[in-house]
């Protein structure tokens, strides 16, 4: 199986939006992501939506709770990964959301029915490592990748369990707390990402709190990708044409890292 996420690092640092689907509708949702990978997304997060999204703040909780009530589910999740396939959007997507819905889904066909309509990998927020083994041992279904989830506030002992069989990337949050802007990165963000690249060689992104392209260019110094949630979500959910602020809000970031 060609391996799209592997490709996408072969130039870094990478520009990685995240979005959720059903939001404001789904078709929206769907031009928005579409819209992304023109302008110069190079992976996308594509947002599974939950009732109870622990690690996110207000402006993604919102943006979800929004895209329940408009119905969306995982079974729509999947098929609009279909038609953005369908699209020619052919860069990695990869479903970022939480271990409930997978397992009411059915993880073994949750998983299968990602793989066919095209999902290059997985991030589950409330999944911890030491508790992943029933999902890993599911994907004998399609083997894509579970990215692990690094913070500030992880042992070296649990880094190198999570680091040591990582495949894709690792998704490092560089702050404690929930997903928002904030108004200047970690202090010690670079001392951080050099920790974990003492136990990986896979590429380290950095996510939570980067909200501005000039943000994103200093972490994107340091790191191999820089992920983009509250702001992506916040800019498009308040224009009045989303898929033109999508757009732009692409051009801005990946120029910033260039």
């Amino acid at each position: 199986m060609r391996n799209r996420i592997d490709e996408a690092f072969e130039k870094k640092p990478i520009f990685m939006p995240y979005f959720p689907l059903g939001y404001p509708d789904l078709d929206m949702s769907i031009d928005v992501i579409e819209a992304l990978a023109r302008h110069g997304a190079d992976l996308i997060e594509v947002g599974l939506s939950f009732s109870d999204p622990l690690a996110d703040g207000p402006v993604i909780q919102k943006a979800t709770q929004v895209a329940l009530e408009n119905g969306i589910t995982v079974r729509k999740s999947l098929a609009a990964v279909k038609e953005l396939r369908q699209r020619g959007v052919d860069i990695p997507l990869v479903l970022m959301g939480y271990y409930n819905p997978m397992l009411a889904y059915g993880l073994e066909k949750f998983i299968c029915d990602a793989a066919v309509a095209g999902v290059d990998g997985f991030i589950v927020p409330d999944l911890p490592v030491e508790e992943s083994e029933e999902f890993v041992g599911a994907r004998h279904a399609s083997p894509l990748p579970l990215i692990q989830m690094l913070a500030p506030t992880t042992s070296d002992e649990r880094m190198e369990m999570a680091a040591r069989n990582a495949r894709g990337f690792i998704y490092l949050v560089s702050v404690t707390g929930v997903t928002g802007e904030r108004k200047s990165i970690s202090e010690g963000l670079g001392e951080l990402i050099l920790r974990v690249r003492e136990h990986t060689s896979v590429p380290v992104c950095v996510g939570f709190g980067i909200g501005t392209p000039e943000q994103a260019k200093q972490v994107g110094a340091l790191a191999d990708g820089v992920i983009v949630g509250t702001t992506c979500v916040k800019t498009i959910g308040e224009s009045e044409n989303p898929v033109e602020a999508a757009g732009e809000l692409a051009k801005n970031f990946k120029n910033a890292l260039q």
